[in-house]
């Protein structure tokens, strides 16, 4: 059985940072992408940054050159590093793991909150 742990939110304040921990127990073959989305109050979960098998790595406009995906060799454990946090970053975050045959697997998410 799959499971993905998140850890590392918090309460930060405006221009402060963060690290995003997830770290996935059990057998995904074969892994596409590891990633996070985040969820604001009343909005759509949305894309945050993805990591793929190769270490390509894919970033939503809004994060670009301030937020760094990464991860271990074996992928199987994924990190956020979050700099210059916004108020508007505030949100649950959500690990991601995608297959290619098209299965998804979601942590449990994580609060991240930014005080102005």
């Amino acid at each position: 059985q799959v499971q993905l742990v998140e850890s590392g939110g918090g309460l930060v304040q405006a221009g402060g940072s963060l690290r995003l921990s997830c770290t996935r127990s059990g057998n995904i073959f074969p892994l596409n992408t590891m990633g996070w989305y985040r969820q604001a109050p009343g909005k759509q979960r949305e894309l945050v940054a993805t990591i793929s098998r190769s270490g390509s790595t894919n970033y939503a406009d809004s994060v670009k050159g301030r937020f760094t995906i990464s991860g271990d060799n074996v992928k199987t454990t994924v990190y956020l590093q979050m700099n210059s946090l916004k108020p508007e970053d505030t949100a649950v975050y959500y690990c991601n793991i995608a297959t290619i045959g098209g299965w998804e697997y979601w942590g449990q998410g994580t609060q991240v909150t930014v005080s102005s």
